[in-house]
């Protein structure tokens, strides 16, 4: 008894710690926190509920359903999940808006599998326009942008998700290498300043006159006098400096341009590396991301799966519940789950199993053999005597219509086999012997 106080005591510290986190917005730690208070204690209703509120504050709106469904099973009275549920399945379009969200970001991801980064940007643009809380779409969104070398749009994003989640681990990490990566840009030259230092301008008339400071205005002789002394200049430096000199200065140039050639491209090459080793290690990156959300989709699926059974099944739609609860996988189930699983199953099987027949046997009646044979494969699958045998020969007896001689033979002869010496039992056999000699 010492034991199981202790544990509940642990659940709760745990609780009120998350409780803590969540109000300074520190969403991953809250979540953490509560996922260990549910570890020692799974009927903790309220570390269950806020953890379905944390996760839908980050936009995991699946996620957060999931817990309040669990929560409601776990204690169908007075449990505020019932309104969180209530306001979430009353709205359509919202519950709508969030599984185009689930599909984009899927797509999104695919595209990164496939290297097609502007496609999945623009992908994650709309699920961020549908859910600007989902972090892990701001997340993904700036490592699209940081393998494009654009980070200050990395830097907004990441500062995006900050504000839904200040402490979240990837995010400051995230925004950490994108800090980085512009403090290494070099600033952009001041040329405006010198440009105008070395320009003067004055008014003439109404017209404004632009020009560089050094500018003299020389008449006609003195520039004529100029250019012969400056000809005569450089005609003396060329032949006693240049002209003795101009080989060495080839080679020495040569040399000279060999030497910065070769340093430049060392200097590409090692950053041609180092560019590299940055988009390996941010593929791999994604790659572990791709992995971590596959697992979590399947998951995901399996529970939007349970919810819509049970959805149909609050509806009276018995055999939309049915049809649905038959696609879950009981396997991605929690134990909790399984049990919500077990219990809706049981109540939905054997209504299911009554209106499915009732179908197909109208469908039977009105030589809709095709639909027949659908209802009634259903039902044989699910109880194979179902209705004294009914359910089979009706079943034989379609697939005869329809031409699927191999099928009605096949159940032909389990009606047989089944009920032997009955009228329908005679019945199938004459057919067995027509169509045996038939072939």
């Amino acid at each position: 008894m010492d034991s199981y106080n202790k544990i509940i005591r642990l659940s709760n510290m745990l609780y009120n710690d998350g409780l803590e986190k969540a109000k300074v917005r520190d969403l991953s730690g809250a979540a953490d926190a509560l996922q260990k208070s549910l570890k020692f204690h799974k009927g903790n209703i309220q570390a269950r509920n806020l953890l379905g509120l944390v996760y839908y504050e980050m936009g995991e709106v699946v996620d957060a359903l999931s817990e309040w469904v669990l929560s409601r099973s776990l204690q169908p009275e007075n449990n505020a999940a019932e309104q969180y549920l209530e306001a979430i399945q009353s709205n359509r379009s919202r519950l709508s808006s969030v599984n185009q969200t689930i599909k984009k970001y899927n797509q999104a991801l695919l595209y990164c599998k496939q290297g097609s980064g502007d496609l999945a940007i623009i992908q994650l643009k709309k699920v961020l326009s549908m859910n600007p809380k989902l972090i892990k779409g701001h997340q993904l969104l700036a490592l699209l942008y940081m393998q494009d070398h654009k980070y200050e749009l990395a830097r907004k994003e990441l500062q995006a998700a900050a504000k839904i989640d200040a402490n979240n681990l990837i995010t400051l990490r995230y925004l950490q290498e994108a800090d980085q990566q512009i403090q290494k840009k070099p600033a952009p030259e001041k040329t405006t300043r010198r440009k105008k230092e070395n320009m003067a301008s004055y008014q003439s008339g109404n017209d404004t006159i632009i020009q560089p400071t050094n500018f003299k205005d020389t008449s006609p002789l003195m520039t004529i006098l100029n250019l012969i002394i400056g000809v005569g200049i450089g005609v003396l430096l060329t032949w006693f400096l240049i002209v003795p000199n101009v080989r060495q200065s080839s080679v020495s140039d040569a040399r000279k341009a060999e030497l910065e050639a070769n340093n430049e491209l060392t200097a590409r090459t090692q950053e041609i590396k180092g560019l590299e080793q940055e988009i390996e290690t941010l593929n791999k990156q994604i790659k572990e991301m791709e992995g971590q959300s596959d697992d979590r989709q399947n998951k995901i699926d399996n529970y939007e799966q349970l919810i819509a059974a049970y959805d149909a099944f609050s509806q009276q739609n018995i055999q939309g519940a049915g049809d649905v609860i038959a696609n879950v996988d009981v396997n991605l189930l929690g134990a909790q789950s399984k049990g919500v699983y077990d219990r809706l199953s049981a109540q939905i099987n054997e209504q299911y199993i009554a209106a499915v027949y009732q179908q197909a046997e109208q469908d039977y009646n009105a030589t809709n053999f095709p639909e027949a044979i659908t209802g009634l494969e259903k039902v044989v699958q699910t109880e194979e005597d179902y209705e004294d045998g009914y359910a089979i020969y009706y079943l034989a007896q379609s697939y005869r219509q329809v031409g699927d001689v191999e099928n009605a033979k096949k159940y032909y002869q389990r009606m047989v086999e089944l009920h032997p010496g009955t009228n329908r039992a005679r019945t199938s056999q004459r057919y067995l012997d027509e169509l045996g000699t038939a072939e």
